[in-house]
């Protein structure tokens, strides 16, 4: 009898899935119909801004770096992708929407990408790493002390004075450099799924084509999560290869943070974070500040969008539908 009933909400369960998905596909085909290019919105956020610096280096900040490389970034892809709409978090160097606080502006962030439908968020940012300190000797002093000897009636007290080495702590040199490029982490599944269904159920309510109940629902955003999985770490491979490609160091590659980030597991649409380089390091801070150095950063991640838009539209990406044939 328990084998029975086990079947039966198995066979209910794919059902449910079966039909989920010929709701993305029709949804999908809905959507291509109207729009043939498939990615038309980007959106790219330049991480931080006044009064939050983000990190810090020896002569510059993170928010400026950030900026200077989304701005660049945001003018080659309208040259490159003209049939798609760019649109910039902030081009200011303070946080987004007039906002002072940084949790405040990253909500804002992910708010605005999902209304305006977004169909690709990159967030550019500057690593670092925590600060580690020696200590050396600077020179030397006189100081007087005192000691003792002998023990009972025989003790005596000796004074003088004595030469001592100075010390001062001083910050080490960072040695770590080159780019990473990040995908959500996947303790972000459930909230970056509530932010799907969220969506979907927006558009779903201006679209009398399709109804679906709860568990469609939530069939139809797990369905869309793997989907914006597979593809953000698709584009986070393409600009790491891109980034190598033009002699730019890697510190990792492509990887999914172990930590959540909020513009990441909040924004309804493949997203990935570039960290550019170690504000840290002397090296990458007067790459990351130079024309040039911010030039071929944006080149690169240019080039790997156009690829991921190209083999996004030519069925390259794997959608990740097939766990729900």
């Amino acid at each position: 009898m328990q084998l029975k009933f086990s079947i039966q909400i198995l066979c209910l369960t794919l059902l449910l899935a079966q039909n989920a998905s010929w709701k993305v596909y029709a949804h999908d085909d809905k959507r291509n119909s109207k729009n043939k290019a498939g990615i038309k919105t980007i959106i790219v956020d330049a991480g931080h801004g006044m009064p939050d610096p983000g990190a810090q280096g020896s002569f510059s900040n993170e928010a400026d770096i950030n900026l200077g490389i989304a701005m660049k970034l945001g003018e080659k892809l309208k040259k490159a992708l003209p049939d798609c709409k760019i649109l910039y978090t902030r081009t200011s160097r303070n946080l987004p929407n007039g906002l002072q606080n940084k949790d405040a502006a990253n909500r804002w962030r992910a708010q605005f990408a999902n209304d305006n439908k977004g169909d690709l968020y990159i967030s550019i940012h500057v690593n670092d790493v925590a600060a580690r300190y020696g200590r050396r000797v600077i020179g030397t002093r006189e100081e007087n002390y005192t000691t003792y000897t002998g023990k009972g009636k025989k003790r005596k007290k000796i004074t003088g004075t004595r030469t001592v080495n100075v010390y001062e702590s001083y910050r080490l040199p960072c040695a770590t450099r080159g780019t990473q490029t990040y995908v959500w982490s996947a303790a972000k599944n459930d909230e970056k799924k509530g932010y799907i269904n969220q969506e979907m159920s927006r558009e779903y309510d201006m679209d009398t084509t399709f109804s679906m109940d709860e568990q469609e629902a939530k069939i139809l955003a797990s369905i869309y999560l793997k989907k914006y999985m597979n593809r953000s770490r698709a584009l986070a491979e393409l600009v790491e290869e891109e980034f190598r490609a033009k002699g730019l160091p890697s510190a990792g590659g492509a990887m999914q943070f172990n930590r959540g980030i909020k513009v990441l597991g909040a924004t309804a649409m493949p997203s990935i974070l570039v960290e550019t380089g170690y504000i840290c390091n002397p090296a990458d801070e007067q790459y990351l500040n130079s024309t040039s150095g911010q030039d071929t950063i944006a080149d690169a991640i240019m080039n790997a969008v156009v690829i991921y838009k190209k083999n996004v539209e030519a069925g390259i990406i794997t959608e990740g539908l097939q766990g729900a044939d």
